[in-house]
């Protein structure tokens, strides 16, 4: 594996041992990812601006699933790890043997795109959540203003994948 790769990952992944309690992610909000993700493709938008959009919803679903888990109490030592590594392996796994996830033409910084995009859009989308949840708290539990948990997301990923658009590809 080339060392790019692995230190990529490695860093990549590290968020993952360092979760906290989990807190649900709204169903308007994976809606208006997978909107924008399908938007993306059918326009014929870059690899990484889309992958970006895949990041967010692979972070949303694991969410998803973990209070979904926890929920029905089937919570388990590692649940957040276990499901996430399924997740992005249940994603690049099929990309990969579909000839389009490693592929020598399809990189940016010497990183394939689509991976590059799904780590960007995986900590956009974290650092939304988690900005949510501290606006919150600092506003003694209530949000500052109306479908504040759907647009901090959303709102970041459409700046961030318009930063990618127009400056970086």
């Amino acid at each position: 594996m080339n060392r790019k790769y692995f230190f990529f990952a490695l860093f990549s992944t590290v968020g993952l041992f360092f979760s906290g309690v989990v807190k649900a992610v709204c169903p308007v909000c994976v809606v208006a990812i997978g909107a924008g993700l399908g938007l993306s493709e059918w326009l014929g938008i870059d690899d990484v601006v889309s992958s970006i959009w895949i990041g967010a919803l692979l972070v949303s679903m694991i969410l998803w699933t973990l209070f979904w888990l926890k929920k029905k109490n089937w919570g388990f030592a590692y649940d957040g790890i276990v499901i996430s590594v399924a997740y992005y392996l249940l994603t690049f796994v099929p990309l990969y043997y579909a000839g389009i996830l490693g592929h020598p033409l399809n990189k940016i910084w010497g990183i394939d795109k689509i991976i590059f995009g799904t780590v960007v859009g995986t900590a956009v989308f974290m650092l939304a959540h988690w900005l949510n949840i501290y606006l919150k708290k600092q506003n003694n539990g209530k949000v500052f203003f109306p479908y504040q948990k759907v647009v901090l997301p959303v709102g970041l990923l459409i700046i961030v994948s318009l930063i990618f658009y127009l400056f970086i590809i």
